[in-house]
């Protein structure tokens, strides 16, 4: 499904809104969450594997164990456990959290991000955010950033359980919007002791002023008032709409973000589609929930995460930097901005031969010390 077919298709629209500048308006706000539509081409077409691409990387110096935990809202988030082999289970060991990004799931970089941390000796868990894969929450696809946070804290939960981890050194990495869904969840959890964010987004500023601050607030206002009608619509028993999304195909002038979400989500490179999903719902969240971005201020306060340590990393290149650039000024020390030479947003994503593992690895072994 397109944007157009998901906002032509959203009955009854306001009828003051017109809906070819509502389709701009979305459009642009698609994009700045990294979920353009993009058009017309076949499925296998644009697949780069340049740089060491390896988004289903496994590993036989771990082992992987599925499991499920309660949130504070009595629902269960589901996430996968690496354990480094040689793990010592007799000890306290330090432990990571990873977030995907967001409209992904844990197979989607959380799970390559966990597994690199565990051979380098982490208890390392990547999850599905609630309303995503194979976590609980309806409807799928929700937007809601408080119980997004609220899955990183319950997953705190869940590793400071285990014997084997200290519950004194859990830190933890959130890419793209998981980012600032960890932040969020940082300044109201002190558990977590160290957060490093991937090509983050803050998906509030992302939905209110688009890239750039490229959306008006009259474009805003439209889409909000769009939604709230689709709202109406799904009381009275219609169908759910979704919108943004990365669609199956690519035009001639599709523009370079667009291709970069496709080139991932759309290739063998990174497409999975969960169980009970199908491509034309995957990576789109809901046109009626999607609103709840507008109260999202992650940055707001985040000062108060000092002293604990934070480190944002960002490909030189990457249309998202705006984003841990306003994060890193706001914040106190401790407190690090590393630039990834020549790598764009997605390139993070999966893309070994970039990402600074290296550098990973030593800001949690520094500050996740017994």
């Amino acid at each position: 499904m397109t944007n157009k077919q998901a906002l032509n298709d959203a009955q009854p629209l306001n009828s003051s809104i017109d809906r070819r500048n509502l389709l701009k308006m979305s459009s642009a706000a698609a994009a700045a969450l990294g979920m353009m539509s993009i058009f017309n081409t076949s499925f296998a077409e644009a697949q780069d594997m340049s740089n060491g691409a390896a988004n289903f990387y496994t590993s036989d110096r771990v082992t992987l164990q599925k499991v499920t935990f309660k949130t504070q809202y009595q629902t269960h988030v589901a996430g996968n456990l690496y354990l480094p082999k040689d793990l010592n289970q007799a000890a306290k060991n330090p432990a990571i959290i990873v977030g995907h990004p967001m409209g992904a799931v844990k197979e989607q970089s959380a799970n390559l991000y966990a597994t690199k941390m565990a051979e380098q000796g982490f208890v390392a868990m990547s999850i599905d955010l609630p309303f995503w894969g194979e976590s609980e929450g309806q409807s799928r696809n929700l937007v809601s950033p408080e119980v997004y946070a609220e899955a990183f804290s319950a997953g705190i939960d869940f590793l400071g359980s285990h014997v084997f981890v200290d519950r004194q050194r859990i830190g933890a990495i959130g890419v793209c919007g998981s980012g600032s869904f960890v932040i969020s969840a940082a300044k109201i959890d002190p558990r977590i002791k160290a957060i490093a964010t991937v090509s983050m987004y803050d998906m509030g500023a992302a939905f209110r002023d688009a890239l750039n601050k490229s959306q008006t607030v009259e474009q805003r206002k439209q889409f909000i008032a769009a939604a709230a009608e689709q709202r109406w619509a799904e009381a009275d028993g219609g169908a759910i709409e979704y919108v943004g999304g990365t669609t199956l195909a690519l035009t001639a002038d599709t523009d370079p973000v667009q291709r970069e979400f496709y080139d991932f989500y759309r290739t063998p490179r990174g497409e999975f589609t969960p169980t009970g999903a199908t491509p034309q719902t995957t990576t789109k969240p809901t046109m009626s929930s999607i609103v709840k971005f507008a109260n999202f201020y992650p940055f707001n306060d985040i000062e108060t995460i000092s002293p604990r340590p934070m480190l944002f990393i960002s490909g030189d290149q990457a249309h998202s930097k705006e984003f841990s650039e306003d994060a890193y000024k706001r914040a106190s020390e401790p407190k690090e901005l590393v630039w990834v030479k020549g790598a764009g947003h997605v390139d993070l994503y999966d893309r070994v031969d970039l990402i600074p593992f290296d550098k990973l690895n030593s800001f949690f072994d520094q500050h996740l010390t017994a």
